[in-house]
């Protein structure tokens, strides 16, 4: 895509002056502030009203600048290498000396980071001195951006900026993996397990009953739309969305697809796009059919079984 220089520099230009901005990833939108900053992550926190005790993952754009924050290990490099920049966070070990605001770390020795692959995000952290924290650009629980028009819809002339990068391609959060006392998955989100099996050679499992907040996205109500959702429903009942996984031959003007033909990696990308769409239609009540628990069927699953939370 062609990159608006002068909208990078606008965006430089709130950031070195401690303001939140709106910015591209492949993932979701994100909502970006100085990582060494006291006073602009506690803006993060604020916009969000988010607990201070969930942590922030942090975007770099190489792993020059992030020796100086984190201390680095065999199955990281591994995978930094295969997946970065992409999709996928890392857990690691904060080094004593490092700058990063306590306010990320939520008082930790331990930083989530990540390389995004968009190329408006990369040039931008490419002209600055120092990393961003960058949670998801919403209300915390709500349903993550995928698009700067969901930015502005979400905050509004709350944030000094956002910076367009088109819609997301991924459309979910990454997946989180931690590598501190041994390999885990975290968070599913936009790369496979099996992927990052493969590369490590070995057979690492989601558990989603850790219980643990030291890193995003593990509270129990989460990407929410903020109405009540229904799992595994067969047929929507009355006033209620019906969102499916693949178009039908018959439909009716509730119905609500996520993929053409069972696409579970579409369907991820279209889930937040289809949320957030019958919220704005004043749908009361949603219903989700069953969804294949397989690859980024796992990923959905785990969403939409937060986001029914309410």
């Amino acid at each position: 895509m062609k990159i608006n220089l002068s909208n990078i520099k606008k965006s430089k230009f709130y950031l070195d002056k401690n303001e939140c901005i709106g910015i591209p990833t492949e993932t979701v939108y994100g909502l970006a502030a100085n990582a060494y900053s006291q006073k602009a992550t506690s803006k993060i926190f604020r916009l969000k009203k988010r607990p201070k005790k969930n942590p922030l993952i942090v975007h770099y754009y190489d792993l020059k600048m992030l020796k100086n924050d984190c201390e680095f290990n065999n199955d990281f490099l591994k995978l930094y290498k295969k997946f970065s920049p992409g999709p996928i966070t890392f857990v690691l070990k904060l080094k004593k000396n490092s700058k990063i605001s306590k306010n990320v770390t939520n008082k930790k020795k331990t930083l989530a980071v990540r390389f995004p692959k968009h190329p408006v995000s990369r040039k931008l952290l490419k002209l600055l001195k120092y990393p961003l924290a960058a949670p998801s650009a919403n209300i915390s629980t709500k349903i993550s951006p995928v698009s700067s028009k969901d930015v502005k819809d979400e905050f509004g002339k709350k944030i000094k900026f956002v910076l367009d990068g088109g819609s997301s391609k991924i459309g979910l959060e990454s997946t989180i993996v931690g590598l501190i006392n041994g390999t885990q998955i975290l968070r599913l989100g936009g790369i496979e397990i099996k992927k990052i099996n493969k590369v490590l050679k070995t057979n690492l499992k989601y558990k989603p009953k850790n219980k643990t907040l030291n890193v995003p996205g593990q509270f129990k109500t989460h990407y929410s739309p903020g109405i009540p959702i229904r799992m595994n429903a067969n047929t929507p009942r009355p006033g209620e969305a019906f969102i499916l996984i693949k178009k039908r031959k018959s439909s009716d003007r509730n119905f609500y697809y996520l993929s053409k033909k069972n696409n579970l990696k579409e369907a991820a990308k279209n889930l937040y796009k289809t949320l957030r769409m019958i919220k704005n239609k004043k749908f009361k009540k949603i219903a989700i059919e069953k969804i294949p628990n397989i690859g980024f069927g796992e990923a959905i699953n785990d969403r939409i079984s937060r986001a029914s939370k309410v």
